[in-house]
């Protein structure tokens, strides 16, 4: 999932600085799982705008409002019944696939991103989120153990380990696992260990954001 965490609030204020009424949008979508932008979350950094405007001694109006995807053009579409209503600013509660995607479709309106889009990964507890993927658009999982070099390696080797690492923990930070170690004992588990004898040549790129945005186009599903 993409994981993402709220920016600091004194950013935020700065955002809606001057403005007499603003919306707060969130999503279901990934932030929600992470815990950075549900409904909860909405109704926190709502409440935080309120508590400021009123110490500063302007008195801020903040609407609340959670969208089941922003980065779907059906519940952007469906996003419009919120506006109209006087908002001088837009909060996306959203990674930053959301606020772009509604400012697209609502060039006129105000739409800042309340949170900062970290990484793609998944939990390892309760609280706690790990890059796992870099979204490279050719997969060699496989290769490894089902673990990955690129994203998980702090150098990104495909061939590896490197010298630095020492006791199963990356030379970068002891709290580090090497990722290294965790392949090198997953094939020798599988009784594949020799398959990492081969060296591998460097990484195809063009699969990633060297050739700029992407996109999907699935025939089946076009309409």
């Amino acid at each position: 999932m993409i994981v993402a965490e709220r920016k600091p609030l004194e950013e935020i204020t700065g955002f809606v600085a001057g403005a007499k009424k603003v919306l707060v949008v969130g999503c279901r979508g990934c932030v929600t799982v992470c815990n950075a932008g549900g409904t909860k979350e909405v109704e926190i950094l709502a409440s935080l705008l309120r508590l400021n405007s009123q110490r500063e001694g302007n008195p801020m109006d903040v609407d609340e409002h959670t969208m089941e995807r922003q980065c779907d053009p059906e519940f952007a579409e469906a996003f419009g019944e919120q506006l109209g209503r006087g908002h001088d600013v837009i909060l996306s509660m959203a990674c930053s696939i959301g606020p772009q995607f509604l400012s697209r479709r609502y060039p006129n309106e105000r739409i800042f991103p309340a949170l900062n889009t970290s990484f793609l990964g998944g939990a390892l507890a309760s609280g706690i989120w790990s890059e796992h993927c870099q979204a490279c658009g050719n997969c060699v999982i496989h290769e490894f153990g089902g673990l990955c070099p690129i994203s998980r390696c702090a150098k990104s080797l495909l061939n590896g380990p490197c010298g630095g690492s020492e006791n199963g923990r990356c030379e970068v930070s002891e709290e580090t696992e090497c990722v290294w170690q965790l392949i090198v004992d997953k094939m020798e588990s599988n009784g594949r260990l020799e398959e990492l004898s081969d060296p591998r040549l460097g990484k195809d790129w063009r699969t990633s954001r060297d050739g700029g945005p992407r996109k999907i186009a699935r025939e089946d599903l076009i309409k």
